[in-house]
């Protein structure tokens, strides 16, 4: 500290209090003053006492002059008369004199010549015959002519009248006289010197006691100003050091703080500002704890705002609505109900759609100190700073406010209105965020028509409970569903009425199941069941069962009828049947499609000869795939994606088909079998040779998007095949557009990062398709250089039936576009569904409204009817 403390002492340089400097330049201005008018008074004193004692001289040497004739007409000797004015030791009335008397030739030539010779003044008198006065320091001089008059012929008988006799010098030391006249000015210094101190402390007090606590008093509440807010504080009426040019500066000084509290904010409220933009950067902690992140917010506003709580309004439903409120610290069960009523008051007052709403919950928290705290109404009145919106925004946050101090200026309002606008965007972008990564969460592994678990869920759990089941020496159930005739219904009543059905018909099985069971839908008309640690018979009595729940289950339709459907259900077990879960999922679905086969409506479990057909046709259709890659009857089909915005480019997906026995075959019903053979490199190797032939042939411009299997990303002469493909056929490689599914991915992030950048790094670019349909989403587009995503289809096709679908699309299409990356909605099977993702931002459409799968590149047209049961299958067309 003191390394640091000096050389600002240093800068600073010698400072003085104002008391100290006044006192000081009191004493040094009466010193001077004193000492300058004695000096002078002493100059003029002693110069005419010096002009004096010369006058006094030159008139003793006159007397001295006047009296030597009369003297020597008396017959007085020369010597008697230097006898009579030299008196011993010199010394005189006027100090030390001396007389002396020099002859002319005319008298020494009667009385002889004297021994005293005469100087340049007396030689100058003799000369001039005229007085010579001079002064010498402290002697002065007067030399006389001595003239003969009728007197002095009686002794000087060789003279005439008027003839030069001699000459008179008498010298007179006037230093004693000054000395005196020193010793006297001193004296009088002496004495008179107090006055000048006396003068001046009375002057120093008499001023300090004006000036020096006005000046303090300023300075003291000058320093007490750490705010703009204790500006209100700083008054300047009783300061007033009675001096013109004082009293004006602190008027000024007063006037300037009424300006500055007119226009200024506070640093911290302006730090606060800045910190509140900050709070955009949200995280997955901050998603994750949302209400702590406001408890936060709140405590950072009470560092320049005495804030007592802030509450935040939410739209949870069609007419329902949540008030979070936020306390500063623990509240009193009165402060609690006093705040309520006065928040409801404010809302309902503010915002004529809430004060309607039936019903308005209100939920506390406290964001620290647990101190109860009690407030008063009064503390409460005209206190509350609040937004209210006419209409939800992000997040479904309809208002906002702050129990808080009143701003006491225009502008500090208007920053505390700026903060809480902040506020209301963070805090309506935290809560947008926490709802529909909630929403992604459950929808990842949900279906969202029936609220069951997933395909892709389901072939998680029934991975794990494969291996459990192994590991533990039990047996479990796979049970497969399809619903009779549910086309039917979808066909007579429409889909509205369908999805009602399938609605109903999860929630009567679920209430059949095991707590432990799983229930999940495979997609469209399709479940599937697992039940955990079960035999063949009990599997049999839950099929049973099943079966019977959907004989007695229907819906009323808006024409009263009853809308009815049969199941056909499938069964096989673990490890009875199949020890894998792809061919166990493949004996329960085999054993479906023989329930169909034999009249519906009834429960299909494999006989032995069964399994011995299930396996024959599983080697059957792995030799006809094997075949068809040889003999590269790999036959590529093109799908349009319609851009819906001007100035983008035309776009297709690539799908792969083959030919079995003369039959043309999706891919749903044969990719699982090339990855099993180890052959889907070569396949989508044969395909893409194919369709860049096709493009290159009929000068297609537009970009290609193409399918891939995981298992590409881990052969090595996969990129260089496609870069060499792309280089024959002189394709632009970034027209070329690799898809990859998400829920496909999500288990090989590493060497899926790789395999993008290298993608990247050659020109090519990349989607992500059935985006939203895993918990990857975020980190997927977060984390790789994504061109494009694809929004899962399902969403899609229901978003005009379920708000849930529909804010969930909106929500991936902002999520990209905040990202710069383009969005397609796969399922376009209505002009309604395309006017819906158009009018949500959404850059592509896909789908048989817009155009089906064909051989031929621009060989689309739009078709309504679809071969939903295919689709259903997994065909990549379908989205």
């Amino acid at each position: 500290m003191e390394c640091n403390a000096q050389p600002a002492a240093e800068k600073r340089g010698f400072r003085l209090s104002l008391r100290t400097f006044i006192l000081a330049s009191s004493l040094a201005v009466s010193f001077i003053s004193f000492a300058s008018v004695l000096g002078i008074t002493s100059v003029v004193y002693l110069n005419t006492v010096k002009r004096s004692v010369t006058r006094l001289a030159y008139d003793q040497a006159q007397q001295v002059h006047r009296s030597i004739p009369l003297l020597m007409g008396k017959g007085a000797t020369r010597q008697e008369l230097l006898g009579l004015y030299n008196t011993p030791g010199g010394s005189g009335a006027l100090g030390n004199h001396s007389v002396e008397l020099y002859r002319t030739p005319v008298v020494e030539a009667l009385y002889g010549r004297v021994a005293l010779p005469a100087d340049a003044g007396v030689e100058q008198v003799f000369k001039s015959g005229s007085v010579l006065e001079r002064s010498e320091g402290r002697v002065v001089e007067a030399i006389f002519p001595l003239f003969a008059t009728e007197n002095c012929l009686a002794c000087h008988g060789n003279a005439r009248t008027g003839s030069l006799l001699g000459a008179l010098k008498v010298r007179q030391d006037i230093g004693p006289m000054l000395r005196q006249a020193r010793h006297k000015l001193l004296f009088l210094f002496l004495l008179l010197s107090p006055i000048p101190v006396l003068m001046a402390l009375f002057i120093a007090r008499l001023v300090n006691a004006r000036v020096v606590p006005s000046i303090n008093e300023l300075g003291d509440k000058v320093i007490q100003v750490n705010s703009i807010r204790d500006l209100t504080r700083l008054e300047f009426s009783d300061v007033a050091p009675g001096f013109t040019e004082l009293d004006r500066i602190f008027g000024e000084v007063s006037k300037l703080v009424d300006k500055i509290r007119a226009v200024s904010v506070d640093k911290e409220i302006l730090e606060l500002e800045i910190q509140m933009l900050e709070k955009f950067i949200i995280t997955s902690e901050v998603i994750r704890d949302w209400k702590e992140h406001v408890a936060c917010l709140l405590l950072e506003i009470n560092q320049v705002v005495d804030a007592y709580m802030l509450f935040c309004i939410f739209q949870v439903g069609e007419e329902l609505y949540d008030i979070e409120i936020f306390w500063r610290s623990q509240p009193s069960e009165a402060t609690k109900k006093q705040v309520e009523q006065q928040v409801l008051r404010k809302i309902r007052s503010e915002n004529a759609r809430l004060a309607d709403s039936p019903a308005l919950q209100v939920i506390h928290n406290v964001a620290a100190d647990p101190t109860p705290l009690a407030l008063k109404l009064g503390d409460l009145d005209l206190q509350t700073k609040s937004l209210i919106l006419d209409s939800p925004q992000i997040g479904g946050v309809v208002g906002i406010g702050v129990q808080s101090e009143s701003a006491w200026n225009t502008t500090r309002g208007l920053v505390i209105d700026s903060i809480l606008t902040t506020l209301l965007n963070v805090i309506g972008s935290i809560k947008a965020i926490h709802k529909y990564t909630k929403d992604l969460e459950y929808y990842a592994t949900r279906d969202p028509l029936t609220n069951l678990f997933n395909q892709r869920v389901f072939w998680e759990l029934i991975c794990y409970e494969t291996g459990r089941a192994d590991r533990h020496g039990y047996s479990f159930a796979l049970l497969v569903i399809d619903l009779d005739n549910f086309k039917h219904i979808n066909d007579t009543w429409g889909h509205s009425i369908g999805d009602r059905y399938l609605a109903a018909f999860a929630e009567a099985v679920q209430h059949a199941l095991r707590k432990g069971d799983i229930f999940a839908r495979y997609g469209g008309d399709e479940f599937v069941i697992l039940l955990p640690e079960a035999d063949e018979e009990q599997a049999a009595l839950v099929a049973a069962r099943i079966r019977n729940i959907t004989e007695d289950l229907y819906v009323s339709t808006p024409d009263a009828a009853k809308a009815r459907a049969t199941a056909s259900i499938g069964l096989a077990m673990f490890p009875l049947h199949a020890v894998t879960e792809k061919d166990l999922f493949l004996f329960a679905d085999n054993m479906t499609y023989k329930a169909k086969g034999e009249g519906k409506n009834r429960v299909c479990i494999p006989t032995p000869d069964d399994v011995v057909e299930v396996f024959r046709m599983v080697g059957e259709k792995a030799r006809l795939v094997q075949e068809a890659v040889d003999g590269r009857k790999v036959i590529p089909y093109f799908q349009p994606i319609v851009a819906l915005g001007p100035g983008k480019p035309e776009c297709c997906e690539v799908l792969c088909r083959i030919e079995l026995n003369g039959e043309i075959i999706a891919a749903g019903e044969f990719i699982e079998t090339a990855e099993s053979l180890g052959i889907v490199g070569r396949l989508d190797a044969i395909l893409l040779e194919k369709a860049f032939a096709m493009v290159e042939e009929q000068g297609y411009q537009g970009n290609l998007f193409v399918n891939l299997s995981p298992k590409s990303m881990i052969l090595s002469e996969f990129l260089p095949n496609i870069i060499r493909l792309a280089d024959r056929y002189h394709i632009d490689r970034s027209r070329v557009v690799f898809e990859l599914t998400e829920r496909e991915t999500v288990k090989n992030l590493s060497l899926l990062e790789k395999f993008v950048y290298d993608l990247k790094s050659q020109g090519f670019k990349f989607a992500i398709d059935d985006f939203g349909s895993g918990f990857s989403s975020f980190q997927y587009i977060r984390q790789f250089p994504i061109d494009y995503v694809k929004i899962e289809g399902v969403f899609v096709r229901n978003m005009l039936n379920d708000y849930r679908d529909m804010a969930f699309v909106k929500t991936l299409a902002m999520l990209a576009k905040e990202f710069s990356i383009s969005t397609i909605a796969e399922y376009i099977e209505s002009e309604e569904i395309l006017e819906a993702v158009q009018s949500v931002g959404i850059d592509y459409a896909q789908g048989f409204h817009l155009g089906c799968p064909a051989p031929q590149l621009g060989d689309t047209k739009r078709q309504e009817a679809i071969n939903r049961d295919k689709r259903d299958k997994g065909d990549k067309a379908f989205g």
